[in-house]
């Protein structure tokens, strides 16, 4: 509990929050402007590739992986610690490949980002949020290579999961990481949504 509340009011905590916060606004209000856009130039709807869906799925299982590379860090599992983490990596580099692909197909489809107002929404709602995944990267990176090459005699692992420091910032590192999978899914919904009207 005393952690906890230590956590909550941290300056790398609150500055989080309050980054998240704006993030939060930027995209409601880039959706308020679509949906404005829609109605006012009656545009029509724009169909998703499938890949869209498949990233939702991806990014879901990377949200799941790091829990699981949180509770092994709780349990002192440096095996289970490694492997969550490195499966959070490749899932999340895997979601920015199948993305790239994924605007290849509506570039194939011959819908490029100056086409119309409802493909340059699209397009924009997406490269923000691969933006801010690809941003997220190098620290989740750096977890990783910590814990291959930092993490390999019973002291170093003594001392790597009883730094206080190292579980603040693997925390910060999930609630990161969770928004970003939280935000993709209102994305696929409303944009979904939105191809049925």
């Amino acid at each position: 509990m005393e952690q906890d509340h230590e956590f909550r009011f941290h300056p790398h905590n609150v500055l989080l929050t309050l980054l998240l916060a704006g993030l939060s606004m930027l995209f409601l209000a880039l959706s308020a402007a679509y949906l404005y856009s829609r109605i006012q130039q009656e545009l029509p709807p724009i169909r998703l590739p499938w890949l869209f869906f498949t990233n939702t799925v991806i990014l879901l299982a990377s949200s799941w992986t790091l829990i699981r590379a949180e509770k092994s860090y709780l349990d002192d599992d440096t095996s289970g610690y490694r492997r969550y983490l490195s499966s959070t990596l490749i899932l999340s580099l895997l979601f920015l490949g199948l993305q790239v692909i994924a605007w290849g197909q509506l570039y194939q489809e011959q819908r490029y980002i100056h086409s119309d107002l409802s493909t340059s929404y699209v397009y924009a709602l997406s490269i923000l949020h691969f933006l801010h995944v690809l941003g997220g990267i190098p620290f989740l990176a750096t977890f990783t290579w910590t814990a291959f090459n930092r993490m390999k005699e019973p002291v170093s692992v003594l001392v790597y999961f009883s730094d206080p420091s190292k579980r603040r910032r693997l925390r910060l590192l999930g609630k990161y990481w969770h928004f970003l999978d939280i935000l993709w899914i209102y994305l696929v919904l409303f944009l979904g949504i939105n191809m049925l009207f």
